[in-house]
């Protein structure tokens, strides 16, 4: 099973770190990862593998949550699927 993770909001060093190293104490394998800076704006959109996640789905999606709240950006993760049909509408 796949998932997307988004992460956007003011860039300052150590965002890619600390939501990597949140992925990998999870067992979230990372698959694809683009990121760029648009005018001081970090954005970073990740497909990551979670069918070895070692906390159910609805958990992680908190964590990454709080995360965010504690780097000061938005993180969003949906599954592929759902992602992919809301791409469509």
């Amino acid at each position: 099973m796949r998932a997307v993770v988004t992460v956007l909001g003011s860039d300052k060093i150590g965002i890619i770190a600390k939501v990597t190293a949140v992925l990998a104490e999870y067992n979230v394998n990372i698959l694809d990862i683009s990121q760029t800076i648009m005018q001081n704006i970090f954005t970073m959109i990740m497909l990551v593998d979670i069918s070895k996640s070692n906390i159910p789905f609805s958990q992680l999606v908190d964590v990454l949550d709080e995360t965010g709240k504690e780097l000061g950006v938005d993180i969003k993760t949906q599954h592929e699927d759902i992602f992919n049909s809301m791409q469509e509408i």
